[in-house]
């Protein structure tokens, strides 16, 4: 089959591309973002340079932050690019990744090539997000109707993409990039899981994250926290602002580790295998990858839940602890506090998830399934 990928670049967007390697498949991908070239992705014929009408312009940058009208007119039209690359590949079937960036670009495109089987897949706040502004649930609207074909990262969006149109099939609910290689992180995971002393939080604020929040819930358990180590990684502007300020949590073992430090996947791999208890909180996220990550090295997550997105892998008080509100601080105290005083929930957690869960997540078995996914459509046009 010929698969045409329109998608920017991500490492997830990678991982999960790199599924299809040698699986028989032709590849193709369009990138709309026109970036850079991507190693990891060799093997995909890729189409790039399609952007810029004049790509050795000096004062790009210049041009496009003082004077935006006039920089869009350099831009060559994103669905008539595609059409081209379209017309040349002629592919069986079309995915996109991530409706606002991916599938609204081209949805003129695949409406005039009607026949034309198109996938959508959902990441993380794509629907759930989204569907609350007037203007991308418009495009919501538009575009589900006009898909065949879903995959998702949680169950929470197969039935809110029902909900608002979409009557296609599902392929399945699978990591947003694809499954885990245990023999690049089993080496990290430190045990006994007892004797480990990292509390790790996700320090996502902006749009989505909610961390700040966690970290008020961490003042009022200063006395409770002395013994640990806290490490706050991706941390945005105004997490390490409020850090810098708080003289309480000044009084903690507390590394912060900034957005604009890049960390390699490994690194995150290593601090999760070291980790007792994850703190991840968002208000509108689907599965996030990094519980995933601290589930199958062994930390204890506390993670938010909304919408029920989480609930796919946690089982509150068995193998995690869920925050129903991201607001609720005392909430969320509450959740942290039950992990530290119940070390017989730690211990059990770990050996569920180690056992249960992270089998599920291995990366051969996430690609056999979602090969299947990929050979039951209809390809024909």
């Amino acid at each position: 089959m010929r698969i045409l990928m329109v998608s920017m670049n991500s490492i997830h967007f990678q991982r999960w591309t790199n599924q299809l390697k040698d699986s028989g498949h032709d590849v193709f991908w369009f990138d709309i973002a026109d970036g850079a070239k991507v190693p990891s992705l060799s093997w995909v014929k890729t189409y790039r340079g399609w952007k810029h009408k004049l790509p050795n312009i000096k004062g790009r940058y210049f041009i496009k932050n003082k004077l935006p009208k006039l920089y869009r007119t350099l831009e060559n039209d994103t669905a008539k690019a595609f059409e081209r690359v379209l017309l040349e590949v002629k592919p069986d079937v079309v995915h996109s990744f991530v409706l606002y960036i991916s599938c609204t670009p081209i949805l003129r495109v695949m409406q005039k090539h009607k026949n034309l089987k198109w996938i959508y897949s959902s990441w993380g706040s794509d629907l759930y997000h989204f569907k609350n502004s007037p203007k991308y649930k418009k495009d919501i609207l538009r575009i589900l109707p006009r898909l065949n074909y879903l995959f998702t990262d949680c169950q929470r969006d197969v039935k809110l993409a029902k909900e608002l149109g979409f009557k296609g099939k599902v392929l399945g609910t699978f990591p947003g990039g694809g499954g885990y290689d245990f023999s690049l992180s089993d080496k990290f995971i430190k045990t006994p899981v007892l004797e480990r002393t990292v509390i790790l939080i996700k320090g996502y604020q902006g749009r989505s994250g909610r961390a700040i929040e966690v970290l008020k819930a961490l003042e009022l358990l200063v006395a409770e926290l002395y013994k640990y180590k806290i490490v706050v990684f991706g941390a945005d502007t105004e997490v390490v602002t409020y850090l810098a300020t708080n003289i309480h949590l000044q009084k903690l073992d507390i590394t912060v580790l900034a957005k604009t430090q890049f960390l390699p996947h490994e690194v995150v791999l290593e601090l999760m295998g070291k980790a007792r208890i994850y703190i991840g909180n968002s208000d509108s996220d689907g599965m996030p990858n990094t519980l995933l990550e601290a589930v199958i090295q062994g930390a204890f997550p506390i993670q938010s839940n909304p919408g029920g997105a989480t609930e796919d892998v946690i089982t509150q008080n068995k193998n995690g602890l869920r925050i129903q509100d991201c607001r609720d601080i005392e909430d969320i105290k509450q959740q942290i506090k039950t992990a530290l005083e119940n070390v017989k929930l730690i211990e059990n957690a770990f050996n569920y998830n180690q056992k249960v869960i992270k089998p599920k997540l291995e990366i051969d078995i996430i690609r056999t399934l979602v090969l299947k996914a990929y050979q039951s459509i209809d390809n024909r046009y």
